[in-house]
């Protein structure tokens, strides 16, 4: 029951139609994998008491099982709430819920606990699938009565409680907003308790999903749960450029992506000397210009000849300082950058452990034999007074032809004699046969 396509029946999920990647709610939105599901507990041990529960949008919470029921992954649930009761479905049950909950700092002896009532019975289900169906319709509504009061807000989802006695809007703001006379005409409009509720723009594109530039579901709305601060530094370090449109998400923010491969790239750069040092030769003063970390160099021009780069190796950049600060110098950086010999390269290369980008270019054809038809139309055009002139070789392949016709001519003539020959001998020989009959 998590989205429309989903069929239950007595509160139990069939499954759903789109193989469990629906576009609607995610069935498999922030799950985790249950990997010792197979296995049996040692001798004496009672099951964890605790159940993960997940509610629209990727909401989890954690409930205590005090009345012992069997639950397993997929059950709908009736579980406690401020006020009435609220319905979900079992993520996760077992020890896994006790590694979560360590992760997450959730106290099993809290005074607060909350527990689960039962399993949803079929009218439960049919109450909360009706109050799923107004949301939609109540959110357009809510954004209108947000506009016409001039208030700087969005409104960007809303989320009934199961027993569809009140309605939590989420919504968004750069200030702090005064929705006192909001909450007054969503309560005559829509006859429910409201409760407001403020998310910042990264909850935001959590909560409503989409596609990202990398052409995958974001991952904030899949997988990550925890949103970690990203600055320009880490762009910097990836030597990305600073495009705040290609740096921003759908969030605005910018790229959560951008810290996953932050620690490899600041490994890789123990090994550089700071691009501010300089390098003193004889010939004068090095300044580093740029760097290629996966390849491990370096390149430096001489100050007042800024067009002229020199590549070198970080070991050889950390040689020169070294020396450097033993107040030797190098006599120039011409000597290091001889030793390495430039790769040229036409197609794409495989740096970062991609894919080539012209594997989907189709294979070209060889147009020899095209060409060598248009010259031979070419040549048969230009059959002349004044193509003899202007191609000397001309001469020559006409005569060749020429001599092909009159040996063709000679030897279909000779054919035609001898054919000749044989018909005339056919006939004569009747004539004979009849005289030596006659004598």
């Amino acid at each position: 029951m998590s989205c429309a396509s989903c069929s239950t029946k007595d509160g139990q999920p069939k499954g759903c139609k789109n193989n469990g990647t629906c576009g609607t709610d995610s069935c498999n939105k922030l799950t985790v994998f249950d990997w010792l599901s197979n296995m049996s507990l040692p001798n004496g041990e009672k099951p964890f008491d605790w159940v993960e529960v997940r509610f629209k949008n990727g909401r989890k919470e954690y409930y205590k099982n005090l009345e012992n029921l069997t639950l397993s992954i997929g059950d709908i649930v009736a579980t406690q709430a401020a006020s009435g009761h609220d319905i979900g479905m079992v993520t996760l049950t077992g020890e896994l819920v006790r590694i979560q909950m360590k992760r997450k700092n959730i106290s099993e002896k809290a005074d607060d606990i909350l527990k689960i009532y039962r399993k949803a019975s079929q009218r439960d289900i049919d109450v909360w699938s009706e109050a799923r169906d107004k949301e939609e319709p109540m959110k357009v509504k809510a954004r209108q009565f947000a506009i016409d009061l001039k208030l700087q807000m969005k409104i960007s989802d809303i989320e009934f409680q199961g027993d569809a006695s009140k309605a939590t809007f989420y919504y968004t703001a750069e200030e702090r907003v005064d929705f006192r006379e909001l909450i007054k005409v969503f309560a005559r409009e829509f006859r429910t308790r409201i409760e407001m509720k403020q998310v910042g723009f990264r909850q935001e594109a959590a909560r409503l999903g989409g596609i990202g530039s990398c052409g995958r579901e974001l991952c904030c709305s899949t997988w990550l749960t925890d949103f970690r601060s990203v600055s320009t530094s880490a762009a910097r370090y990836q030597q990305l450029s600073l495009n705040p449109q290609k740096l921003a998400g759908q969030c605005g923010k910018l790229k959560c992506c951008l810290n996953y491969e932050l620690d490899s790239y600041l490994d890789a750069l123990k090994s550089f000397p700071k691009t501010d040092i300089k390098l003193r030769t004889e010939k004068g003063t090095a300044v580093c210009q740029k760097t290629d970390i996966f390849k491990g160099h370096m390149w430096y021009a001489y100050e007042g000849e800024w067009m002229n780069w020199h590549k070198i190796t970080t070991a050889q950049a950390n040689e020169i300082i070294s020396l450097n600060k033993k107040n030797e110098k190098v006599i120039s950086l011409e000597e290091y950058a001889s030793d390495l010999i430039e790769d040229t390269k036409t197609e794409f290369e495989n740096v970062v452990g991609q894919d080539s980008l012209t594997r989907f270019d189709s294979p070209k054809r060889n147009n020899k034999r095209k060409n060598n038809r248009r010259k031979a139309k070419s040549g048969n055009k230009n059959v002349g007074p004044s193509a003899n002139k202007n191609n000397p070789n001309s001469n020559n392949s006409n005569r060749n032809n020429q001599n092909r016709k009159k040996t063709n001519t000679n030897n279909s003539n000779k054919n035609n004699s001898n054919q000749n020959n044989r018909k005339k001998n056919n006939r004569r020989k009747p004539q004979n046969s009849k005289k030596n009959a006659a004598e």
